[in-house]
């Protein structure tokens, strides 16, 4: 994997919208793993901007991550029932209604986006909820990238072998974030990442990076010992002065809460793993009520902000895996430099 991708390390930072710029992404480059940019809420001009930073920070390979979702169609009663359930807390903090933006906050990969790829031609291009249309993705191999996705099954992971991976991502029920499957919406399907790494590595003879409660050496000792060609870790580096972490998402991490994670699609609509917190609890992890991905973090984002203003994290998305009790105040190549222990 270190040869495939040219870096020190087999190490990828997970790409984590909402928590990161190209600054951390930079960071794990020098320190030698492969940084990450996440462009799934970014437009062209966004994205530009990022790779812009990143290409002037560090001239060490690095990966740009995009979601292949399929934009729901306009919901606005569902929406509207959506807002009613979570009116409480929009009395309870104050937040105004009228903030409440409208559309998809997160875009699927498109020409744009293939645009700006071709113009900087990162070394490797990564997908969640599957790959983009065959045409899109010639486009991404054609800047010589080498592309991977994530796959919550072997079925998923087989999937992506026979159509066009490089490498496929075995993320286990324990990772931080929003769920890759793409094949099914069976949450009883998703495994934990120690039996759906061999598994799929037993199953494609493509490189299997390994993802999911990997947050310490030991973690990738034993993610090596069972098949893995690498690791991805997110969680670990949500500490990091590198990180844009929000100052409420840094002390539950800090706390006994970090502890109590769970999968939820209160805040975009698809399940994500996050710390437990107030509106997860009085409303349900995954309620009904919930609109289409991503469609239900429009109503969130206005009461986020009144509560964060208020310094509290009961109504934020406060995303995490379930070993993030093992982060650490510490800089993003500390992390990377530690973690790498585990492979040497």
């Amino acid at each position: 994997m270190t040869s495939l991708f040219d870096t020190a390390f087999p190490l990828i930072q997970a790409p984590m919208a909402g928590v990161q710029d190209w600054r951390l992404a930079a960071a794990v480059c020098e320190a030698g793993g492969l940084g990450s940019v996440p462009a799934g809420m970014l437009n062209a001009q966004g994205l530009e901007e990022q790779l812009t930073q990143l290409s002037a920070a560090t001239s060490k390979p690095w990966n740009v991550n995009f979601f292949c979702h399929t934009s729901p169609a306009p919901d606005p009663e569902g929406e509207q029932r959506w807002v009613d359930a979570l009116q409480p807390f929009y009395d309870e903090f104050a937040a105004d209604t009228s903030a409440i933006a409208n559309g998809p906050s997160r875009q699927p990969f498109d020409e744009d986006s293939a645009a700006v790829l071709e113009r900087f031609r990162p070394a490797v291009v990564s997908f969640h909820y599957g790959l983009p249309d065959p045409a899109l993705l010639a486009r991404v191999k054609a800047t010589g990238a080498r592309v991977l996705s994530s796959a919550t099954t072997v079925e998923e992971a087989i999937w992506l072998a026979e159509n066009g991976t490089d490498g496929v991502i075995a993320q286990g029920l324990e990772a931080g974030g929003h769920r890759g499957h793409f094949l099914s919406d069976d949450l009883s399907l998703q495994q934990g990442t120690l039996s759906l790494l061999p598994q799929i590595a037993d199953a494609i003879s493509l490189p299997v990076i390994a993802a999911g409660g990997i947050a310490t050496p030991a973690g990738v000792r034993a993610a090596r010992a069972l098949g893995a060609s690498a690791v991805q870790v997110g969680t670990a580096y949500l500490l990091c002065p590198e990180a844009t972490t929000k100052s409420v998402h840094r002390q539950w991490l800090q706390s006994d809460r970090a502890r109590h994670t769970a999968l939820t699609t209160v805040f975009s609509g698809r399940p994500a793993r996050g710390m437990m917190n107030r509106l997860m609890d009085t409303l349900g992890p995954l309620p009904e009520a919930a609109p289409a991905f991503p469609l239900a973090g429009n109503a969130i984002g206005p009461l986020r902000a009144a509560a964060e203003a208020q310094g509290s994290g009961d109504c934020s998305p406060l995303w995490a895996g379930q070993f993030a009790s093992a982060c650490r105040d510490v800089s993003a190549v500390e992390v990377t430099r530690w973690l790498a222990e585990g492979w040497s």
